[in-house]
């Protein structure tokens, strides 16, 4: 019985169903006895949880499977990778470290060591040196880039007097429609120019929407630029007619992540008081070294450029107001019942997110059905239930809220009796 739901499992895996294979491990877990036949379930299971970012939820299956069979290697490899995703690095690498010595032939587990090693050594560097920040802008960090020199055949995209502009923009998306790459002098000119803007803004923006003027608020996206594409062929491009918010998680995944954040970017200097964007956990440095975003920058630019968006990450806003009435974030609520919009306009956000507190959970947390809070099954940020979403509603003076985060299968759902809405814009997204 056991045997035969892990093999439906595992096509459900295959099929990128992970909903369902982990409803199909978690049967066979309950019918399996044997303590090597539970390891690999539980193993499997952690896999499946992983790739839907429920990390909490992967980190104890990990250890379920180390404890049922404290030999079997894929207990360690998935409890390294979980660790990872929750910025664990030093306690992964205990873990890299014995897969290698057991399995030395393991090219992928020498591999995860040696990028897991590095992170080690440069947050032990970064600390060590580490003395009153210089808060430098990327502008003052990179004056020279009039110096840098276009070639002759570059026939892409141009800057105009160094602006973003229509044409500018036009132009940039059929190119990236033809995959092909900006010129590195007008990517690092859009990045220091859409920094020096978000340097202005608040960590919580208020957002004025006119009666007669629709808004349209869109979830994560995941480098899928031809669905990015999709969304502004259906609902129309950028304009100040047509204004956006683009709720987090930009990149990471997708195989365009470069293309489609500086589509952002550049719409976001064209139109800064319609066209906005949020932060979401992706638009981290231990998500982006985890699900691509980092590599993809490095194999179409290089190592400056993604510190270079880094430092851009750490100034994007965290939510915005909508009218004073809906509050839009990436994440969800708080493990705190007395949070105010005025607490969250005072977070100070220029740095990589805490493990926990208010800026974690704006990017972190999700609705739960059941009243009060619970445990994340990513292991960061709450689970927070209709209670809580209401109460913060009331004490806010607040309609609803809306967040992303979530993948759902027609790309937006209601919870809470409408009051938490969850929007998300990558189709296709396992």
């Amino acid at each position: 019985m056991a045997d035969q739901l892990k093999n439906e499992a595992n096509e459900c895996f295959k099929k990128k169903d992970f909903s369902k294979a982990i409803e199909l491990y978690t049967k066979a877990i309950e019918v399996e006895s044997d303590g090597k036949k539970l390891a690999v379930l539980y193993a499997n299971r952690s896999f499946s949880h992983l790739k839907q970012e429920s990390f909490g939820y992967a980190l104890t299956d990990a250890q379920a499977a180390i404890k049922s069979d404290p030999t079997y290697l894929k207990g360690y490899y998935r409890r390294a990778a979980s660790l990872v995703a929750l910025g664990k690095f030093k306690q992964a690498l205990a873990d890299y470290d014995l897969v290698c010595k057991r399995c030395p032939s393991d090219e992928d587990a020498k591999t995860k060591f040696t990028e897991c090693n590095k992170m080690v050594k440069k947050i032990a560097f970064e600390k060590a040196i580490a003395v009153e920040k210089v808060d430098k802008t990327l502008s003052e960090l990179f004056k020279d880039l009039d110096s840098i020199a276009i070639e002759e055949d570059y026939t892409g995209p141009k800057l105009e007097d160094g602006k973003v502009t229509v044409k500018f923009m036009e132009d940039l998306l059929e190119w990236y429609r033809q995959q092909k790459k900006l010129h590195r002098k007008y990517a690092y000119k859009i990045l220091c120019d859409v920094e020096n803007y978000f340097r202005t803004q608040p960590s919580l923006v208020d957002v004025t929407i006119p009666d007669d003027k629709k808004f349209t608020v869109c979830g994560d996206i995941h480098g899928q630029f031809y669905d990015l594409l999709n969304i502004f062929t259906i609902n129309g491009l950028p304009s100040t007619e047509n204004p956006y918010l683009f709720n987090g998680d930009f990149v990471d995944r997708g195989s365009f992540s470069v293309e489609c954040i500086f589509t952002l970017f550049g719409f976001k200097l064209l139109y800064p008081d319609h066209f906005y964007m949020a932060r979401g956990n992706h638009e981290t440095i231990n998500m982006n070294q985890m699900y691509g975003f980092t590599g993809e920058v490095l194999a179409k630019y290089n190592s400056t450029m993604a510190d270079m968006f880094t430092q851009v990450y750490n100034w994007l806003p965290l939510c915005h107001c909508l009218n004073k009435r809906v509050l839009c974030m990436h994440g969800g609520l708080f493990s705190n019942d007395n949070v105010k919009l005025d607490d969250i306009r005072k977070i100070e956000r220029n740095r990589q997110p805490p493990e926990e507190g208010t800026f974690c959970e704006l990017l972190w947390s999700d609705p739960q059905n059941l009243p009060g809070r619970g445990p994340s099954k990513r292991g960061v940020g709450i689970q927070f239930g209709p209670d809580i979403t209401f109460k913060f509603l009331l004490n806010n003076k607040l309609d609803y809220v809306i967040r992303s985060h979530e993948v759902k299968d027609s790309g937006y759902e209601e919870a809470h009796d409408g009051k938490c809405i969850t929007v998300f814009s990558a189709p296709n997204y396992w």
